[in-house]
């Protein structure tokens, strides 16, 4: 696939003329061909504008005709299969079977929901008969369904530039229930959005899909993306970022003359709470787990383990020690860019600058450019509460042991974190009074509760939920992963006493 740095508006290409962007290779700084052209502002009102004039065209097609399309999406993308993975790795510093994997959970999660549309339930259709008898007054007919929001923005994420990003989870669960899709493409992957606009511009071709129901735009500023979400024809935002970044879009979004809902999943530190049984009978075995978790791709997960809590006493201390020789042996990895591996590096100074916390080690020291060097610190539960900065979520492989002087203090602890993507539970049997004790809290805390396992790693399937109370999302009623997905770009709808020959299908 020849790749030509514009953007895919609608049916059409457009090269932007605000100037000129390259991706960068962050192994080695090397600007990487060609040049893509930024929207100077037109470019995303036209985009939005088609989206608007698609809606109702798309989403009363029937729901097998937007499952082909989503199942020629995730066909193109295998078919693209070696070019996307180049390109992931020239752009992101990911290793190659990383890229695979991703490739082939981008396409499974689009057949997901492609099957999710075989069966009419998935917009809860319900019916209250009449009751023109009932006294004192009548009941009239009622029905109801959901129907799609309108036209959704997608923001591509930086960690993962397939499955989050211009043809991830967010575009395919809003193409799915007949929102078409505006996505601003993340400027550290061009070249694999561009792959991956390709891919979904020629199914929305081949499968006869409304103009407008897909457009890519790639802007250099943070105004493209307030522009898109300011757009009154946008009736809803999926981003993947830092809190930063959301809480923007979700001012952008409350300032409209008609606001309108921003699903964001933002930051999270996804606590580990290691109960003392466990760490007595496993210790060793737990401390290698938890490494491996840490460092898995450089730290760059949102489910990354940047907090563990546990009882002190000599089993957590010998839990200490493992971590500290497991970590040392560590090389550095490359990150995504130079400004996430630069915010890395600062967050760690900061961490290491604050009174009552101390690094237990780091990774192997290295020169190479845009390097994460694993970190761990320690400290006390009372210092975690005082202490704000240490619930904030250093980006990387950087995380934080918690000593607690009794397990009321663990509680309390638990009772004193803000919401997370993920919590979870490392136990023995004889934890399990424990652990009940815990669970209501963390349910309160957290989208997904672990059990003896890590949260690194998101299964796609029906039963997941990848959102979590603020600021870990900016909705806790929602998921980005998993069929449940869904439900952020619909609304319900009432019919009372349609006749028949006026109720949608």
């Amino acid at each position: 696939m020849q790749l030509t740095g514009e953007m895919f508006i609608g049916a059409d290409r457009i090269r932007g003329t605000a100037g000129d962007r390259r991706s960068v290779d962050p192994a080695t700084g090397e600007e990487l061909e060609p040049a893509y052209g930024m929207d100077d502002g037109t470019v995303v009102a036209e985009a939005c504008r088609r989206a608007e004039a698609a809606f109702d065209a798309y989403r009363s097609l029937p729901d097998q005709r937007r499952a082909g399309f989503l199942r020629q999406i995730a066909d193109n993308l295998e078919a693209a299969g070696e070019q996307l993975v180049a390109a992931v790795q020239a752009e992101t510093g990911l290793a190659e079977g990383r890229a695979r994997t991703e490739l082939g959970r981008t396409a499974n999660q689009l057949r997901m929901f492609a099957d999710l549309l075989a069966n009419p339930d998935w917009r809860d259709p319900r019916h209250v008969p009449a009751q023109p008898d009932r006294a004192p007054l009548p009941r009239p007919d009622l029905r109801s369904r959901y129907i799609p929001l309108g036209p959704v923005a997608v923001f591509g994420a930086s960690n993962f530039p397939l499955a989050f990003s211009v043809a991830g989870g967010d575009t395919a669960s809003a193409l799915a229930v007949g929102c078409p899709v505006v996505v601003k493409g993340h400027l550290a992957h061009l070249r694999t959005g561009e792959l991956a606009g390709a891919c979904i511009a020629d199914a929305a071709r081949t499968t006869g899909m409304p103009d407008g129901v897909f457009s890519l735009v790639f802007g250099a500023g943070n105004e493209t993306g307030e522009q898109l979400v300011a757009d009154p024809r946008i009736a809803a935002v999926g981003f993947t970022g830092s809190r930063a970044g959301g809480t923007a879009l979700m001012a952008v979004a409350q300032r409209r003359p008609v606001p309108i809902p921003v699903f964001a999943e933002m930051s999270a530190i996804n606590p580990v709470f290691l109960l003392p049984g466990k760490v007595a009978a496993a210790a060793a075995e737990t401390a290698t787990g938890y490494v491996t978790s840490l460092t898995m791709g450089a730290g760059q997960f949102c489910t990354n383990p940047g907090l563990l809590l546990a009882v002190e006493g000599p089993d957590f201390a010998t839990f200490r020690e493992t971590v500290a020789g497991l970590l040392g042996g560590q090389v550095a990895q490359t990150m995504l860019t130079a400004g996430i591996a630069s915010a890395y590096r600062a967050g760690n100074a900061e961490l290491a600058g604050l009174p009552a916390v101390s690094l237990v080690a780091e990774g192997a020291p290295t020169d190479a450019p845009n390097a994460c060097r694993p970190a761990v610190y320690q400290t006390d539960a009372k210092t975690l509460l005082a202490e704000p900065r240490l619930q904030e979520e250093v980006f990387g492989a950087t995380s934080i042991l918690v000593s607690c002087a009794t397990a009321d203090e663990l509680i309390e602890a638990a009772t004193h974190l803000g919401g997370q993507l993920t919590a979870t539970l490392h136990a023995d049997p004889t934890d399990h009074e424990l652990a009940a004790k815990l669970l209501p809290v963390l349910e309160r805390r957290a989208g997904r509760i672990i059990y003896n396992g890590w949260p690194t790693g998101v299964e796609v399937s029906p039963a997941m939920v990848h959102g979590g109370p603020y600021p870990a999302t900016s909705d806790a009623r929602a998921t980005s992963v998993g069929t449940m997905a869904i439900h952020r770009f619909l609304r319900p709808v009432a019919y009372q006493d349609l006749p028949e020959d006026l109720l949608p299908a």
